[in-house]
Parts: C-alpha cells; sequence; structure tokens
C-alpha cells in the first residue's frame, strides 16, 4: 500500500492530458433555426391535444414564427455572437434555479446513492466515512492540480481511449485540442462545472440566490445528531491531512454524545428561499458570521447518519431529503453516510447536472474501493481531536427559533406527502433490447406512457433530461418521450392487444424506438426546441418585450407542466438515483437500464397512486418483452 508522505498519495491519478486541455476548443452550443424549433414543438404538441386544440396551438406557433419570434431569435442570435465565451442557456438556466423561491429539497435536489463497497468489512461507518472523504479529497486535489484525466464520450475507445492518443493529443495546442479528439470520433466534454463541487454553497437572497465559492478554505463540514462540526482536512502547505488523524476526528465526532440542539439550524436550509434569506440575514445580525461563514466554505459537507438503512425505500427517502436537521441542502453536495456505511450524495442543482456529480461519485467510488486510504484494522492517530475539531455554536433569539421550528413543520409536512416507491424488473435489459435491435432507453420510456395510459387513460406532458455537455457551458435539453409513435403503440397494447398480430405490435415498437433514437441525438446535439423557446423567452422578459401570446397559450403552459419527469444514469458506483416530482400532480421517475434488469424509482404526491404506477410499469415492460420474445400474451 502507498505510503502517506508520498504525493503519489494526494492525486486519484495524473493524466497526461491536463483536465482542462479541451475546454478552450470546444464547439458552440448551437442556437437551433426557428422553423427548427416550431416544427419540433408541434410535433410535441401534437399527442398531448385534441384536433381543434391543436389547430390553435399551430396557428399561434406559425404566427409567432413569422412575427414576434423571428425578432427574439435574431436578437437571441446576436447576443449569442456577442458572447463566445460561453452559451445562449447559461444566464438564463442559472436565472430559472436561483430566482425560484421554492425550497431547494424535494424541488430541486436530487440524490444517488453509492453501491457498497465490495468488501464487506469495509462498509463500517467510520471507515468508508474516513475512506470517502479522502478519496473526496484526492478528487478536489488533482482536480485543481490539472491532474483529472478530461471527461471524454468515447465513441470509438479502441482508437481514442489509448496511451498513443494521450501521448500525441496533449501536444496539440488548445485552441484546436477539440478537433483532433473529434478526428477519432472521441467527444470531449464541458468541464466547467466541477470547481463548484468544492468549497461551494448556495446562498439564499431575496429574489435571487447566489452561488459562493471560496477556494482557500482548508476544512471539512460534518453533520450528525444535528450538530455542526469543523475541521482541517488541508494543511497550511496544501497537503492533506493523513487519513489517520481524518479517521481519529471522525471517530471523536461519531462517539460525542452532545444531546440534539433543540432547535437545529439544518431545517433553515430547506425553507422557502425569500424566508430563509431574511432568517439568513438575521442570524448574521446575532453574531453567527463566522459560524456561517464555515458553514458555506467548508469544502464539503459529510452527514454522518445514527441508524442503518433498512430497504431500497428507506434508502430513497434518506439520501432525497433525510430528517431535515443533519443535512445543509444549500451545499454544492452533502456526502451521507449511514450506520452500516451505506452512502450517497445528496446535490444541490443550480450550479451543475448530473454528468459532474456522476464522475465525482465514480471515482470517489473506485478509489476507496481499490486503494482504501485506511482498512478495519488501521488505528486512528493518536491526536488531540479535542483541540483539531470545533463544534460550531449558533446563537439564536427567540425569532430565530421561530422560524426553526416552523421550517420544522413545514419540512416534516412536505415529507409526509411524498412517496416512494421501487420496482426491479428482472425479465430482461440492455442486452435483450440491443439484441432485438431496439433502442433501451426508447423502450423504458415507451413503458411509461404505456403505464401512464392504462392507469390514466390519458397521454400527458413528458420530460426526459440529456445532458449537451459536449458544447463549451452546455447544460442539459428536454428530450420529449411522448410522442405520436408512442400513444398509438400504448393504445394497441393497452385497449387492443389481441387485435394485432406479433408483427404489427413488434413494428409499433420499433416505430418507437427509431423515433425516440433520433429525438435524442438531436438533444445530445442542442437541437430540443424546449430551451431555445425558453431563450427567447427569457430575451422578451429582459429587454421588456410583453410577453408573445405563444407562450399565453394554454398548451404552452399544458406542455410544461410535466406530469411525467424522467432522468437515467447507469454506472459501477451507483445503485439507485431519484428526485421529487417536479409538478404537484406528477410522477419524478429516476430508473436504469442494466444488462440483465431494469429499475425504476418513482415519487409522487397524494394526487397520484406511485404504487400503482409502478404496477402498471411492470406490466408494459412485460407486455413489451414478451413480444420482442415473440409470444404475445393475452392480457
Amino acid at each position: 500500500r502507498r505510503g502517506y508522505s508520498s504525493a503519489a498519495a494526494e492525486f486519484l491519478h495524473r493524466s497526461v492530458v491536463p483536465t482542462m486541455h479541451y475546454q478552450k476548443s470546444l464547439p458552440r452550443l448551437p442556437v437551433p433555426k426557428l422553423e427548427d424549433t416550431i416544427r419540433r414543438y408541434l410535433n410535441a404538441q401534437k399527442p398531448l391535444l385534441s384536433d381543434d386544440q391543436f389547430r390553435k396551438t399551430e396557428e399561434l406557433a406559425h404566427h409567432f414564427e413569422k412575427g414576434i419570434g423571428r425578432e427574439l431569435h435574431e436578437q437571441l442570435v446576436a447576443q449569442d455572437n456577442q458572447n463566445k465565451h460561453t452559451s445562449y442557456i447559461t444566464g438564463p438556466w442559472f436565472d430559472m434555479y436561483l430566482k425560484a423561491r421554492e425550497p431547494v429539497v424535494l424541488n430541486f435536489n436530487a440524490f444517488m446513492s453509492f453501491n457498497p463497497d465490495p468488501k464487506a468489512e469495509y462498509n463500517d461507518q467510520l471507515i468508508r466515512a474516513t475512506n470517502m472523504t479522502v478519496s473526496a479529497i484526492r478528487f478536489m486535489k488533482t482536480f485543481r492540480a490539472g491532474y483529472l484525466e478530461p471527461e471524454v464520450f468515447h465513441l470509438n475507445p479502441e482508437k481514442s481511449d489509448t496511451q498513443l492518443f494521450k501521448n500525441i493529443i496533449r501536444f496539440v495546442p488548445s485552441s484546436v485540442s477539440w478537433f483532433g479528439a473529434y478526428m477519432v470520433n472521441a467527444y470531449p466534454l464541458d468541464m466547467s462545472q466541477y470547481f463548484r463541487l468544492f468549497n461551494s454553497t448556495r446562498l439564499p437572497k431575496l429574489n435571487r440566490d447566489e452561488l459562493y465559492t471560496d477556494e482557500k478554505a482548508k476544512h471539512l463540514l460534518v453533520l450528525r445528531n444535528g450538530n455542526f462540526y469543523v475541521f482541517d482536512v488541508i494543511d497550511r502547505d496544501g497537503n492533506m491531512l493523513k487519513p489517520s488523524e481524518i479517521q481519529a476526528h471522525l471517530k471523536y465526532i461519531l462517539s460525542d454524545n452532545s444531546p440534539a440542539p433543540a432547535f437545529p439550524l439544518g431545517y433553515l436550509s430547506s425553507e422557502n428561499r425569500d424566508t430563509w434569506a431574511l432568517l439568513r440575514k438575521q442570524l448574521l445580525e446575532n453574531g453567527n458570521e463566522e459560524a456561517l461563514q464555515k458553514v458555506d466554505s467548508a469544502v464539503f459537507c459529510l452527514s454522518l447518519d445514527d441508524f442503518p438503512v433498512k430497504d431500497f425505500v428507506h434508502l430513497s427517502h434518506t439520501m432525497l431529503h433525510g430528517d431535515g436537521a443533519n443535512r445543509w441542502y444549500d451545499k454544492s453536495f452533502n456526502l451521507i453516510i449511514t450506520k452500516d456505511g451505506t452512502a450517497g450524495v445528496n446535490f444541490e442543482h443550480s450550479w451543475g447536472d448530473g454528468v459532474a456529480v456522476l464522475r465525482f461519485q465514480n471515482e470517489v467510488f473506485k478509489d476507496s474501493t481499490k486503494t482504501p486510504a485506511i482498512s478495519p484494522q488501521s488505528q486512528p492517530a493518536s491526536v488531540d481531536s479535542s483541540r483539531a475539531v470545533q463544534k460550531l455554536d449558533f446563537k439564536l433569539n427567540d425569532a430565530l427559533k421561530a422560524g426553526i421550528t416552523k421550517a420544522k413543520q413545514k419540512f416534516d409536512a412536505s415529507v409526509e406527502s411524498l412517496s416512494l416507491n421501487l420496482i426491479q424488473f428482472q425479465e430482461g435489459g440492455k442486452d435483450l433490447l440491443k439484441q432485438k435491435k431496439v433502442s433501451p432507453d426508447a423502450v423504458a420510456q415507451l413503458a411509461f406512457q404505456m403505464a401512464f395510459l392504462r392507469q390514466y387513460n390519458q397521454t400527458v406532458a413528458t420530460y426526459e433530461s440529456c445532458s449537451t455537455a459536449a458544447f463549451k457551458h452546455g447544460r442539459t435539453e428536454t428530450i420529449r418521450p411522448a410522442s405520436v409513435h408512442t400513444k398509438k403503440c400504448s393504445e394497441a397494447f393497452v385497449r387492443g392487444l389481441s387485435k394485432h398480430s406479433t408483427e404489427e405490435l413488434q413494428k409499433l415498437i420499433e416505430e418507437c424506438s427509431k423515433y425516440h433514437g433520433r429525438l435524442t441525438k438531436e438533444a445530445a446535439m442542442g437541437q430540443g426546441f424546449d430551451r431555445h423557446l425558453f431563450g427567447l423567452r427569457h430575451v422578451a422578459s429582459s429587454k421588456g418585450i410583453a410577453l408573445p401570446e405563444f407562450y399565453q397559450d394554454q398548451a404552452y403552459t399544458q406542455l410544461n407542466h410535466n406530469v411525467i419527469s424522467t432522468s437515467t444514469l447507469v454506472s459501477p458506483a451507483v445503485q439507485l438515483g431519484g428526485f421529487g416530482p417536479v409538478v404537484a400532480d406528477g410522477f419524478g421517475v429516476g430508473y436504469q437500464v442494466h444488462d440483465d434488469w431494469i429499475g425504476c424509482n418513482v415519487s409522487s404526491y397524494p394526487t397520484r397512486n406511485g404504487k400503482e404506477f409502478l404496477q402498471c410499469i411492470y406490466k408494459s415492460l412485460e407486455d413489451i418483452f414478451n413480444v420482442l420474445k415473440g409470444k404475445k400474451n393475452g392480457s
């Protein structure tokens, strides 16, 4: 095992290609043609509207395209040409997140939980917390030193993911390096979000929050039992504290038997943003400036929970919201580790998207399991943790105590109304679907459409998130999985399975798969319609132009009321992910298509039945797989 004096121990790896090598030459996010956007918009509207409604919406859309829409589009393009260092969506997207006044918990923050350590004895809470903390700090140091491998999407890894290619491309100047990768079918991804992983937080302010980062801070924030602790994890020379010392300090915190605070501060970060902004002002005026500064600037927040995880549903609740006292939802992320060593990340969404967090989790998982800093036999260093660890003390007046009490009541009520349900479909996955030449993602999305039709007898606005990180400062684009194809196919399966031959049904599935594949490709290339229309609307409001009629259309509002909101990821490090519904009458669907099974995690509020929705998804998957296997089951 590596000795801790060696510099190697400070880093995950040393990439021959500098981390930000491709950043300068990344292509810019395209502003789609207005006519393409209107055409794609109408395609997405078609399955949601009656013929009469559609005609009205079509008329408004064409009117917009010829009139005010054209003017707004030209202004957006002109603005974009003057801001070549970024993308047209960056400003509006930060605004959208930071101006939102709803609590971040359940509404915006998402979670991804880690797989257990393959070596059972390493899943002890103290061992895992130490190893993951060390790996997270290594990640931070590797990234800041420019040693982290650049994030690249390889379409042909045999050619591009090789030592030879890396040794050549490192000598190609940054200003053109992207083209070198493109020549071998590799797509470098934007890494501009990564710096906000560490020492960062979202500060509540009236009307619009602010993102705050202080890279000079050297301490970790640890939450346990609603109490806040800090200790330095980086020394004066920028070196990481010895793992045995980190272990000693965490052991000290885990054995501290201070009672839980009567008024846990964590609840404030779950409040309405304006309410929280005013309370924060009072906290500052009440002599808590130094303590809050420690919270805001900490490298990250490590939350140690005092209970084991019972099952996947309990795991999801723990990672998505927890008890409210032992989290700081404003931090760029909370690394959560429960009593039995189950680990996960809850992250704030305004600063970045799933891709950056996933890369972080992949690296931390790999490093902490393959080259753990400490073992179950390791002894903590004999240091005086009572001097190194500072427990933060917050001075609260009656107004603040009342604010915390109210925040807790609101938090408890929100969480009380949230249901989380899961299924694992074991009858097949990616392998079988690829063998049948259909897109695995398309099949999962088709099952959601079919399930909703079975349960509620309608087709509703559906959202699937797609990363546009192949572009400079790209964020996400929306894939609209509900199409005339999925509607037709779902109706055949739900209402007339017996009327159709297996071949007909297979053909319908293939149609859906082809169309979904096209939508996915378009979205990843920045050729969706949602961000463009959002950008045009943002131009109008920033120039004080009255909201065009197009945006006042009931159908536009309905399309953006995403009843089914979905997101997917598959990674060796992550066992499941999830998020809350984005509307009160919606479902939040986190799903994973593995080689031989499909996992699905659904959140909902009382107006929708998530358990039943999952049963319908299961039934739909069963029907689709049976048809693809050539055996049609009567329903």
